[in-house]
């Protein structure tokens, strides 16, 4: 039987550039029961509810609108240039990308979700990935000059994986999509078969905000949702929650 040590090195061995291994990397990635924290996450859809300002109707566009104009420009886009800069080493690059996220994020709660999900992936994926990427990410964190956000461990993990950039953007996104129905779900807005039909419409979406991600430079990074970090704002401070965001 493969000890662990074993099992990581064939890991971090595995051939890179795509191909069956990559979508296993990106299934086991982005896997619910993958233990990364993000079924604590409602990614603002509670306070949408607490506020009345959602229903079973709208929240699908709601969740389109996020992925237009918050997750796709922050970090999707982020996810896209970790990725590039883990591929070419760039540590101090990547840095900078960890650094320009998490300040885009205007609320302490999303803060905290964001680094906590990250660094509990960035620990799993040293294990079950492996490979020099994660582990210069890893002196980065450790050394507070990088915050350690999500989506820059998963661009990070996954090019260390040898999986291509637009497949990981695309793997993130939609896990981003099925954890953000699934907190519908525990929120009562929709049900398991409706959940299914939303997250196939989506499809269109995702495909356009992969597209957007894949292109954008550094310094257009940072989405624009007003409404969002107020309902986010609001949740942080609501006498009861469900979710930690």
């Amino acid at each position: 039987m493969d000890t662990t040590e074993d099992v990581r090195t064939a890991a971090s061995a595995a051939p890179a550039g795509g191909g069956l291994d990559a979508l296993l990397v990106c299934l086991q990635l982005t896997d619910s029961a993958f233990p990364s924290g993000f079924y604590t996450l409602s990614h603002g859809l509670e306070g949408y509810a607490q506020a009345k300002a959602v229903t079973p109707d709208t929240m699908p566009e709601l969740l389109a609108d996020l992925l237009r104009h918050s997750v796709g420009p922050s970090d999707a886009t982020a996810l896209a240039l970790a990725h590039r800069a883990a591929r070419d080493g760039d540590w101090e690059r990547l840095a900078e990308i960890d650094q320009r996220l998490h300040a885009t994020k205007l609320n302490r709660e999303l803060r905290l979700a964001a680094t906590r999900t990250g660094r509990q992936l960035l620990d799993i994926a040293r294990e079950s990935v492996g490979g020099e990427p994660l582990e210069q990410y890893a002196v980065l964190v450790a050394d507070k000059r990088a915050p350690g956000c999500q989506a820059v461990a998963a661009g990070v993990a996954y090019a260390s994986a040898g999986v291509p950039a637009e497949q990981a953007v695309t793997s993130d996104l939609f896990a981003f999509c099925t954890s953000f129905v699934g907190a519908a779900l525990r929120l009562r807005l929709t049900d398991h078969r409706r959940a299914q039909v939303v997250l196939r419409a989506l499809a269109p979406v995702i495909e356009e905000t992969v597209r957007a991600a894949l292109v954008r430079e550094l310094e257009d990074l940072g989405g624009c949702v007003p409404v969002a970090d107020a309902m986010s704002g609001r949740h942080e401070r609501a006498e009861a929650r469900l979710f930690a965001s």
